[in-house]
């Protein structure tokens, strides 16, 4: 199963995943999704969001339990997150039948639509909409780089965006869903454990800052006469690192977008989007709060207007303590607990269903980046682990 989804989105030149949403990448990913359930004898559908399902046992018998995950990535993105929790759902179930168990409840395992983001710049997209977070008008108004619309792109794939909206039904057939991901840290190689279960995940959120000042050139107006919007927004990066630090939180502008974008042109718009995470509410606030308050200095200081619009926020999400006490029961009670940073379906889910998560060893730490990596036994751990649970939670 690696070897032949590995290939899918692979950029040669940069050694990365460019698996967005709605594009012939994903929609490879989604035939392979299709032809893994097919393979197994599983019912397939897709529905209303462009989630995809894979259906052992009657779904309608209700209090069904779920794994899987997500097959898009970050721009660039390296081939684990996402990607092995639904292979490792595949082999689970495989390893499940290999044990010759017999289910007492219905088994999905499901591949949510643009996790990450990366093309509309709003997470987890499949699961809100789903769950009621995100409203059909609210989810008409995203779009990418390049102007296109998430109905228009949908329908390009031969979607239907008139459909998307919550999926109440769907969600109350579910007794519980755990989702298998890739450590995004090294929680787990610095103890020396193959496999950890969340605890929770930080309160997150994206906020955009656009810096508007005046475009001009670059080599004849004098110094003391600009409007750059770049000094007001690399000064708002250096705040950004500080504050996070004394704050014990994270902090990052990783994406911008500059106007006219020229070389010999002074920037009549810099804009550029903040990530930011805490362990807590307070945290995250006292964060973005010191950040935009340097930032509106730095822009009064250079004459430049400034706006900060929050464009997501997730809450922090405590997974349900009984069900996450019954994953640790299942897999021997010695496994380790961990919180992350990171956001994931299983915690936009746990809004409306029982969810837990597992982590599977990642012994560099790095996430979203080529290099992300995790040990073939290691990964091999995570699905007996998986299996385990899912027998635990599914079969008598």
């Amino acid at each position: 199963m690696w070897r032949s989804l590995r290939p899918i989105g692979h950029s040669d030149a940069s050694g990365g995943y460019r698996r967005y949403a709605w594009t012939g990448a994903d929609a490879d990913c989604r035939l392979w999704f299709q032809a893994q359930a097919e393979a197994r004898g599983l019912d397939y559908e897709v529905d209303r969001n462009g989630n995809q399902w894979a259906w052992l046992g009657d779904p309608a018998r209700g209090d069904a339990v779920v794994t899987g995950s997500h097959l898009d990535s970050v721009p660039d993105g390296g081939a684990f997150d996402g990607p092995l929790g639904v292979v490792s759902s595949f082999a689970a179930l495989d390893e499940l039948r290999a044990r010759k168990v017999q289910f007492r409840r219905p088994l999905a395992l499901t591949n949510f639509g643009d996790e990450e983001g990366a093309r509309f710049g709003l997470a987890c997209v499949g699961s809100r909409l789903a769950a009621g977070q995100l409203s059909k008008e609210k989810a008409y108004e995203l779009r990418d780089a390049e102007g296109v619309s998430l109905p228009q792109a949908m329908e390009r794939a031969g979607y239907d965006p008139d459909a998307i909206g919550p999926d109440p039904e769907r969600l109350a057939r579910i007794g519980a869903f755990v989702e298998l991901h890739v450590e995004q840290g090294r929680a787990l190689d610095l103890t020396g454990d193959q496999v950890g279960i969340a605890s929770a995940i930080w309160p997150h959120g994206r906020w955009r800052f656009d810096f508007r000042g005046e475009a001009n050139h670059a080599g004849t107006t004098r110094l003391v006469d600009r409007r750059d919007p770049m000094l007001s927004y690399a000064e708002t990066v250096l705040a950004a690192r500080r504050e996070a630090e004394l704050a014990g939180a994270v902090a990052t502008f990783g994406k911008i977008s500059v106007e006219p974008n020229g070389v010999n042109a002074i920037p009549s718009l810099v804009r550029g989007w903040l990530d930011s995470r805490a362990a807590d509410q307070s945290t995250l606030d006292q964060t973005v709060t010191a950040i935009e308050k340097a930032a509106r200095e730095y822009a009064d200081r250079h004459g430049i207007d400034l706006s900060v619009v929050r464009e997501s926020f997730t809450p922090v999400v405590e997974f349900e303590h009984a069900l996450r006490d019954e994953l640790g029961r299942l897999l021997g009670g010695e496994v380790p607990v961990l919180g992350t940073g990171a956001g994931h379906d299983a915690g936009i889910l746990s809004s409306v269903i029982p969810t837990a998560m597992l982590f599977v060893r990642n012994p560099t730490g790095v996430s979203h980046s080529p290099a992300e990596f995790a040990a073939e036994d290691d990964c091999v751990a995570g699905v007996r682990a998986l299996a385990d649970v899912l027998e635990g939670l599914a079969c008598s």
